[in-house]
């Protein structure tokens, strides 16, 4: 015998306010922290800044004397140009996976699907003397081909459902009118895609953006931290600090590396639905 459970409304609206409750206040505790010296943070850490009394020459040392302002520009190159190429290259091999029948194509999708069953930590011994053999490791793009690579199972799984879900009429209609196959998938099948390619971007910028373990591998024998992005320099500054000085540059710290991937979700979360619900279905 089935048995049903109804939760009102107005407990089902408590249990969500609570949930949001205890996922906001550890983000909005950093944020005010960041604005608190240490004698205020040590006294009370729960308590709101002095009014009249927010240091926000915390981001100011946290950007100049712990360098934030390299490792920020050096996350952003990485994280764009890996976001670029795992969107762009995933949507050219999911396009040829769904739309084209090959007696392999089946195999070759399930052989990047398995790059995301396997932990990543299990490819991180070759993949070092590989690096090291290339002469790309402590270097940018060196890390920028590792997330490319390790991000390409997630986008193609995605988009190659998603590609499927587009009519083909209008692939052979672009070819009626004169598109080549390049042509049809620039002009008329990739920018209908853009809710999947979304989706795989905002993924992927979260992922690359917040990524610490193979960065802390390939970069480590960059003592200089020329090529070392917020996540290595946020740890970088913790473990200086012994974890227990200058605590409210490192929140500030904190702030700074959360605050880029916030708004990039916010901006862009009404198109993640779309993509997940299609690759999924049908991928």
């Amino acid at each position: 015998m089935r048995t049903s459970i109804k939760i009102s409304r107005a407990c089902l609206f408590s249990i969500l306010v609570g949930y949001a409750l205890w996922v906001v206040f550890p983000m909005g505790w950093v944020a005010y922290s960041s604005l608190k010296s240490d004698q205020e943070i040590f006294a009370d850490a729960f308590a709101l800044p002095a009014a009249g009394a927010w240091h926000t020459e915390n981001y100011g040392r946290a950007w100049t004397e712990a360098r934030f302002g390299d490792y920020f520009l050096n996350s952003v190159v990485v994280t764009l140009t890996s976001v670029v190429l795992i969107t762009l290259l995933g949507a050219m091999v999911a396009y040829a996976l769904a739309r084209f029948a090959h007696r392999w194509g089946r195999a070759i999708f399930w052989l990047f699907l398995a790059g995301l069953m396997l932990p990543t930590q299990l490819a991180m011994v070759p993949l070092f003397f590989e690096l090291r053999a290339l002469g790309l490791l402590n270097s940018r793009v060196g890390l920028i081909l590792v997330y490319t690579a390790n991000g390409l199972p997630f986008a193609i799984f995605i988009l190659a459902g998603f590609f499927k879900t587009l009519p083909r009429s209008l692939y052979e209609a672009a070819v009626v009118d004169g598109c080549t196959e390049a042509g049809a998938f620039w002009r008329v099948m990739l920018p209908l895609a853009r809710p999947g390619l979304v989706t795989v971007a905002v993924f992927q910028f979260i992922g690359v953006w917040k990524e610490y373990f193979f960065a802390f591998i390939l970069l480590s024998g960059d003592p200089a931290g020329t090529a070392r992005t917020l996540p290595l320099g946020l740890a970088n500054l913790a473990v200086t600090a012994q974890y227990q000085s200058d605590q409210g540059m490192l929140f500030a710290g904190l702030v700074l590396v959360t605050l880029p991937i916030l708004v990039v979700y916010i901006f862009l979360q009404q198109h993640l639905v779309a993509g997940m619900t299609a690759g999924a279905v049908k991928g």
